[in-house]
């Protein structure tokens, strides 16, 4: 029997198509990135088993590939084995995502970095998931984060360098959606739900889109029945807006989605926060794409403490990206807090929305050479055209020509040219292959 020969699961090939697609996005993004002043830096795929499983990525912890140590001793194996805990032989681990790594490789090199520093991180990471539709165990991310700014600059520069890159890809119909976990926090309180059980409400407020309010507060009761009559009256408010056009990034009609709520201290602070957001992006955001105020916008991530975004696009079921303010986790390396925002395009899914343009580069041309041609005459074709800027595939004449194009054309390449011995580049006849 035959050995299996696909990849392992949750991890993909990629057909030159494909490949050429993915690097045609890479380009953009990181084009527009570097446009509005950030910097690309790279970090190693590998961190401490102990970083990675220090409380900074949630739930995305537990679905880390750990590493084995090397060398292992057959009592380590009977230890772990006692124990009942396998990752006591593992000391490295495959990133999960690239925000863990980039607050270690700033508190590495804090001395060496602006005071603002704008990273640029666009690589491989690592997820021991499930496979599905659109989840993977390979995946790439796209990020950009702003550290050491604590102002709404960052979130600012943040909003306008993802719309461009966005709209720059041609994905027509964004809508960012933004709250701050401080309105969120504020709103559970002021509906009367206890502090310690605020995290645990919001993974059901997160479910809004999913069951509805009557859902949501049918779980919310297990809580705090009152308080969950209080939330449930909010969402039930919001939910027509949210599933219409959306509710503006303004301060009346955040006040008027959230009545009552700006008499919490830190709903207040939230409030304002979003409300300068929204004027300072009025009109600086690329035509296709909007932002508006999301109550319900939970982002799963716990490190999460101001402003949080997410970007959703029509032609996909699930968010194209996302990210928020995430003040206290550099700290964790440091010993003192350094305020700092990120935002990543969902680079999988974006890749599925968009086509490569029709002319993405220099003129790719196939030599169609007879049998006979020596190859010392094709390398020097091929060396001429190429120092003219084309780039240049070698195909040998076959039976059936029409089979022959239709591949090279579904490859990329835009025009052929018949090749016969002795004759010379000026010779060559470029035709196109739409022809």
């Amino acid at each position: 029997m035959a050995a299996p020969v696909n990849p392992p699961r949750g991890m993909r090939d990629f057909l030159p198509a494909d490949k050429a697609r993915r690097e045609h996005a890479l380009g953009v993004i990181k084009s527009v990135y570097r446009s509005h002043g950030f910097d690309e830096i790279e970090t190693p795929v590998v961190e401490d088993y102990a970083r990675l499983h220090a409380g900074l990525g949630g739930d995305n912890e537990k679905l880390s590939f750990s590493i084995l140590k090397r060398g292992i001793r057959p009592e380590a194996l009977a230890a772990a084995s006692e124990a009942g805990n396998a990752e006591q032989l593992a000391d490295l681990g495959l990133r999960f995502d690239l925000t863990v790594p980039l607050t270690r490789f700033y508190a590495s090199h804090r001395a060496e970095l602006p005071p603002v520093f704008r990273a640029i991180q666009i690589a491989p990471v690592w997820r021991a998931e499930r496979p599905q539709k659109g989840r993977y165990r390979q995946f790439v991310q796209a990020d950009i984060d702003v550290i050491g700014e604590a102002g709404l600059l960052a979130e600012i520069e943040l909003v306008t360098a993802t719309s461009q890159a966005l709209a720059a890809l041609g994905l027509d119909g964004c809508v960012i959606r933004v709250n701050d976990r401080r309105v969120l926090f504020g709103l559970l309180e002021h509906c009367g739900f206890p502090a310690d059980t605020h995290d645990r409400a919001l993974i059901t407020v997160d479910k809004l889109d999913k069951i509805g309010a009557e859902g949501v507060v049918e779980e919310l009761r297990e809580i705090d029945a009152a308080a969950a009559e209080r939330i449930g009256a909010v969402l039930a408010s919001v939910e027509p807006a949210l599933a219409g056009e959306g509710i503006a990034l303004t301060r009346s009609a955040i006040e008027a989605a959230l009545p009552g709520a700006a008499q919490n201290p830190g709903a207040a602070a939230g409030i304002e926060n979003l409300a300068q957001l929204g004027e300072a992006l009025d009109g600086a955001l690329p035509s296709g794409v909007t932002v508006r105020f999301d109550p319900t916008l939970v982002r799963g991530m716990g490190y999460y403490t101001g402003t949080i975004f997410e970007v959703a696009h029509p032609g996909s079921g699930s968010s194209v990206g996302g990210g928020g303010r995430y003040d206290g986790m550099v700290g964790r390396f440091l010993g003192q807090d350094v305020p700092a925002v990120g935002f990543s395009i969902g680079f999988e899914r974006v890749v599925d929305l968009i086509s490569l343009p029709e002319s993405s580069g220099p003129e790719a041309v196939a030599l169609v050479y007879d049998a006979d041609v020596p190859f010392a005459e094709l390398v020097a074709l091929k060396r001429e055209l190429v120092a003219r800027g084309h780039r240049v595939r070698l195909e040998k004449r076959q039976k059936n020509m029409k089979a022959l194009l239709a591949r090279i054309a579904a490859e990329g390449f835009t025009s052929f040219a018949n090749v016969r011995a002795g004759a010379g580049v000026d010779a060559l006849e470029l035709r196109p292959l739409s022809d």
